[in-house]
């Protein structure tokens, strides 16, 4: 073992949960989750174990040094802002090459593993997508315009997408679909955190569209991608990728997530921002439940 990597063990040993917390563990689940719904519906029967298991374990991996090359890359803005200063490297707690180090490491094993048991298309568009989020977004679209997160939103909308050509090996209409889904939901999912700590992207000078547009326009244009969303995730049904069974998960959690946001642009109360957005991590997680369940139960029911 290299002198490098004795170095990087021993500091796993001291900072576990500091190196744990620049995976930002909670995205990666919800990224790895959309990502192995992805794998299910590729394919009418069971995704083989193996890409099921080390697909979705490599595609966490770079999910997990995207995000901590975010906590590098911000190290400066993290210390600015009350929600982010108390991370790992604005608290001193590590040093930028540890925070380098672990994020080539299980990036380099993330794409590792892909390679071994999915397919190099899958690996290479899980690395373009780290590069996506990781260099693209972070370096350059957060501090250069306010729509910042609608241009970024491809990459951390891909994981459904790598899940899909994991399976398959190849891009096609329904692994667009589920890109398309993600995609529209980030927007209001992230504009409802920015209006509730829109004085920390001030203070950092970061052009959040609450910070350069004002409360009322991020207000409006939640309800709009809200609006959207809802009608994008009828397309699954429209086209035949699910049933009546999707459907009613789809407009129920759909009503739901517009009553979040109705209630916010009409009453103007921003206390309702983070009520917004924490349903709005429930709906996605409920809505591609709803696509999993749907995929196999129509066939459970088809086979009686």
């Amino acid at each position: 073992m290299s002198a490098a990597l004795q170095t990087l063990r021993a500091g796993w040993h001291r900072h576990g949960r500091d190196y744990l917390e620049l995976t930002k563990p909670r995205v990666v689940a919800l990224i790895t989750f959309t990502a192995m719904v992805g794998m299910l519906l590729a394919t009418p029967g069971m995704v083989p174990w193996e890409i099921l298991l080390f697909g979705s374990l490599g595609i966490a991996l770079m999910a997990g040094s995207a995000a901590a090359i975010n906590h590098l890359v911000d190290r400066k803005v993290d210390a600015v802002m009350v929600r982010t200063q108390h991370r790992p490297l604005p608290s001193g707690h590590l040093e930028s090459w540890q925070v380098l180090g672990f994020a080539v490491i299980i990036g380099v094993c993330g794409f590792g593993l892909l390679l071994a048991f999915t397919n190099a298309l899958t690996a290479v568009l899980t690395f373009a997508s780290l590069i996506g989020y990781a260099v693209i977004y972070t370096l350059f679209l957060k501090r250069a315009t306010p729509q910042n997160i609608v241009i970024g939103g491809a990459a951390g909308a891909a994981p459904p997408l790598l899940g899909w050509t994991a399976v398959t090996g190849h891009v096609d209409s329904g692994a667009l679909l589920l890109f398309l889904i993600i995609y529209v939901w980030t927007p209001p999912h992230f504009w409802a955190l920015a209006i509730h700590r829109r004085h920390d992207y001030a203070n950092a000078d970061i052009p959040m569209l609450p910070v350069t547009h004002g409360v009322g326009f991020t207000r409006l244009h939640i309800l709009l991608y809200t609006i959207l969303l809802f009608l994008v995730t009828l397309l699954p049904f429209l086209t035949g990728m699910s049933s009546w069974l999707y459907l009613m998960g789809a407009v129920l959690l759909g009503l739901r997530f517009l009553s979040f946001a109705v209630r916010l642009y009409a009453t103007g109360d921003n206390r309702l921002a983070m009520p917004t957005f924490g349903f709005s991590i429930v709906y996605l997680f409920g809505l591609f439940a709803a696509l999993m369940l749907d995929h196999y139960a129509i066939r459970w029911l088809e086979n009686l």
